[in-house]
């Protein structure tokens, strides 16, 4: 019989009291894991109660005093990764390594370096701008934030809100994914035997329930991760409290390819980039521009890399990259599939895996793209890469930058001057060369355009999570 799960509010997991449910499916197989509330505003009222009281003294707390709780929930990641990486596949499908690498191990790290950047916010120098009057800045943490978490990446996700924010000195009202709350709350778990209660709270439900979270009277501060739509509607709801918002949206990444670059690397590298997490990745390559004097060769390569990728074994330690993660979102990918446009060409892939009862996607590669095709314009996220020409470095640029989104890029070229160049021309948040998809906990992540505002990671996510105030004293008695 599937587990019925429960919220973590105020230190402890308690019913909700909604009574409409949510059947928690494994993509793998189809099959009922678990069954979630669908929390009410009686549910996040009792959340964001527990956050406002806990703030109190939380963000009265000192930076060391939360370096050390961060270090702790850190410690506790290590400690129970097997059950952590567990929660997640029930939810996910994801291949149980990647789950350990890419979300635990990465979490981690994630963590302890946001456990030193509590110590390090910096302000202006204490000096007398005016006469007989000393200035200095404090930064101070926004009060209470409410968070909401996406489904591709469900326990790396939570560690990018909750760990800039519980830095700061915030306290926290989180809802994961509808369909991946689990790992989330092993981490609610773990982090309520460290951190005191009302801290860290979580809340699950659908997008109601998201909506309760974003309009509620107490936060200050609204943070997303998710789709154009949905952030469009937070920023909307937020506005009418006037609330700060950071929103990490989506994206529509190109990978620009040149004929001086190394096609071989190339091309094993962007189907890596393309379809790591079944394409599930606002970064992932989804757009490969190539010199035209090298189309053909380069899309051989991609074809041929593309045919190697496994996916939709029953034996998951044998795959490249995992389901599709919801029956709605294996529709939606497969119906674009069905619908690509006559002038275009699939060398790869192109339709669901058959003779599984999950949600796989074959590696797709789809040539004779137009730029405004839906392919191009619009995010697939799925394991789908399409491929256009340019004749020219201007072209590439004008191409790559021709759509909604703003988040990541990449050029590949041996060239430094045109590496240099295209990075400059690129209006994308994050522009790798040689390479694509990797971050460090020290860089900022996140987007312009229609991939949102805010960053993650690094230094500048947790100034997100704060707030600046003057204070000038007078010299005079």
């Amino acid at each position: 019989m599937a587990e019925t799960l429960q919220n973590f509010i105020n230190g402890r997991f308690v019913a909700a009291h909604g009574q409409e449910t949510i059947e928690i499916v494994n993509p793998s197989d189809g099959k009922v894991v678990a069954i979630s509330p669908v929390s009410d505003e009686q549910d996040v009222d009792a959340a964001f109660e527990a956050a406002a009281a806990a703030a109190k003294t939380w963000n009265r707390t000192t930076p060391g005093e939360r370096q050390d709780a961060l270090l702790k929930l850190a410690d506790a990641l290590q400690e129970h990764k097997d059950e952590l990486v567990e929660a997640q596949h029930r939810n996910t499908g994801q291949p149980r390594a990647q789950i350990g690498s890419e979300e635990v191990d990465a979490g981690t790290d994630n963590l302890r370096f946001f456990a030193g950047a509590a110590r390090t916010l910096e302000g202006r120098a204490a000096t007398e701008y005016m006469s007989e009057h000393t200035s200095y800045i404090r930064r101070e943490p926004v009060g209470v934030v409410a968070q909401v978490a996406p489904w591709n990446y469900p326990l790396l996700m939570g560690i990018w809100k909750i760990g800039p924010a519980l830095a700061a000195g915030n306290t926290i009202v989180l809802k994961p994914s509808d369909t991946t709350p689990e790992s989330t709350l092993v981490l609610a778990r773990l982090a309520g035997e460290i951190l005191p209660p009302g801290v860290l709270n979580v809340v699950l439900g659908n997008a109601t329930t998201g909506e309760l979270l974003t309009t509620h009277r107490v936060p200050g501060m609204v943070s997303i991760t998710g789709s154009v739509r949905a952030g469009q509607a937070v920023a909307r709801s937020a506005s009418e409290g006037l609330k700060r918002t950071h929103l990490e949206l989506g994206g529509k990444a190109p990978a620009l390819v040149f004929a001086d670059a190394d096609l071989e690397r190339a091309a094993e590298q962007l189907v890596q980039y393309g379809t790591f997490n079944a394409g599930q990745d606002c970064t992932a390559v989804t757009r490969i521009l190539v010199e035209k004097s090298v189309e053909e060769k380069f899309v051989k390569l991609l074809a041929e890399q593309a045919k190697k990728t496994v996916t939709g074994d029953a034996d998951e330690s044998k795959n490249d990259f995992g389901p599709l993660n919801n029956v709605r979102h294996f529709e939606d990918v497969r119906t674009k599939l069905e619908n690509i446009p006559a002038h275009a060409t699939v060398v790869a892939g192109g339709k669901p895996v058959e003779g599984t009862d999950g949600f796989f996607v074959e590696p797709t590669v789809i040539t004779g793209m137009h730029q405004d095709d839906a392919l191009v314009q619009e995010e697939t996220f799925g394991p789908v890469l399409t491929v256009q020409t340019f004749s020219s470095e201007e072209e590439a640029v004008e191409l790559a930058n021709d759509v909604l989104y703003a988040l990541a890029s990449s050029v590949w070229t041996s060239d430094h001057g045109t590496a240099m160049r295209v990075s400059r021309d690129l209006d994308f948040g994050c522009v790798w060369v040689n390479t694509h998809m990797l971050l460090v906990s020290e860089m900022p992540h996140g987007g312009f355009k229609h991939s949102g505002y805010g960053k993650d990671l690094s230094l500048y996510s947790v100034e997100e999570y704060t707030r600046v105030k003057h204070v000038m004293h007078s010299l005079e008695a």
